[in-house]
């Protein structure tokens, strides 16, 4: 953890964890459904420029979501243990600051957008109402996890017609399966901060679930499988592809049975969720290998 001292000398750091680079790896999980959409689409040969913008785009999103969530949440983290050192909640960094950079990010993902189609763009403007007021759904909707979700899913939809310049069934059943998915690991995240949501009184599915969470999130990652599962014999992939989900399921199974155990270390929690992100990039290159070979 940098110190206040090391902060000062570096306010690129603070900056840096207020965007949440130090921690990839819910950077890399958005990315990841995005890929999905835009190789499956392009049949595993995506023009390498699209790719970029795409790769660039959920960092810039994702960065922005990050500080609008921060800037919602500035009075709730301190109350939490994971949260609790966040630059806006410890006061590191200003509201002032984290407003401007909330804007810098959101108008370099918008700058990004102009290299898409009408129909993709306008995808982008849609997610933003999303984005923005996702924090607030943890204080008047059962399970934010699902507005969440939602939000996940338009990064699929986004790619997907970046690609091919239309929305098809094949896109439909990645959105279910992203969702779901998405669903699944962040009820997963969740369980680790239900004791402080629950004294807090906000809402999360981990709350909402209560004792049938671990049962949740194994039917989540069983919706997650089945759609991809759809859709891998409706786009006719091949060997790799099934490679890659049987993998994807054994990793599934094995976090569920996880999470079964009522004395499930809290670190274990966040173990599963990055777990998570080297399942969806085995998933990706089982989906390109199943494409173009």
């Amino acid at each position: 953890m940098l110190t206040q001292d090391t902060q000062q000398t570096f306010p690129g750091a603070t900056i840096i964890r207020l965007l949440r680079w130090d921690k990839p790896a819910g950077r890399l999980i958005l990315m990841i459904p995005a890929l999905w959409a835009v190789f499956l689409a392009a049949r595993g040969t995506p023009p390498a420029p699209l790719v970029g913008v795409i790769v660039l785009g959920s960092l810039a999103t994702s960065a922005a979501g990050c500080v609008v969530n921060d800037l919602w949440d500035r009075d709730i983290d301190p109350q939490v243990e994971r949260t609790k050192e966040r630059p806006l909640a410890s006061r590191a960094l200003s509201i002032r600051t984290g407003i401007v950079i909330a804007i810098i990010a959101l108008c370099c993902a918008g700058v990004l957008a102009l290299y898409l189609n009408p129909l993709s763009f306008w995808l982008c403007v849609a997610a933003i109402p999303v984005i923005i007021f996702y924090p607030t759904a943890k204080r008047v909707f059962p399970i934010p996890q699902l507005v969440l979700s939602i939000a996940w899913g338009f990064a699929v939809l986004i790619s997907w017609s970046a690609a091919v310049g239309n929305l098809e069934f094949d896109t439909w059943l990645l959105w279910g399966a992203t969702v779901f998915w998405t669903l699944g690991f962040d009820t997963v995240y969740a369980m680790s901060d239900k004791e402080d949501d629950r004294r807090i009184g906000i809402n999360s599915s981990a709350l909402f679930f209560g004792q049938f969470a671990p049962e949740s999130v194994g039917i989540f990652f069983f919706g997650t499988a089945v759609l991809l599962a759809w859709l891998g014999i409706d786009m006719q992939l091949h060997f790799g592809f099934w490679v890659a989900f049987a993998i994807a399921i054994v990793s599934w199974i094995w976090h569920y049975s996880q999470l079964r155990n009522a004395d499930l270390p809290r670190p274990v929690y966040g173990q599963i969720f990055r777990q998570n992100v080297w399942i969806g990039f085995g998933l990706l290159a089982g989906m390109i290998w199943g494409l173009i070979f």
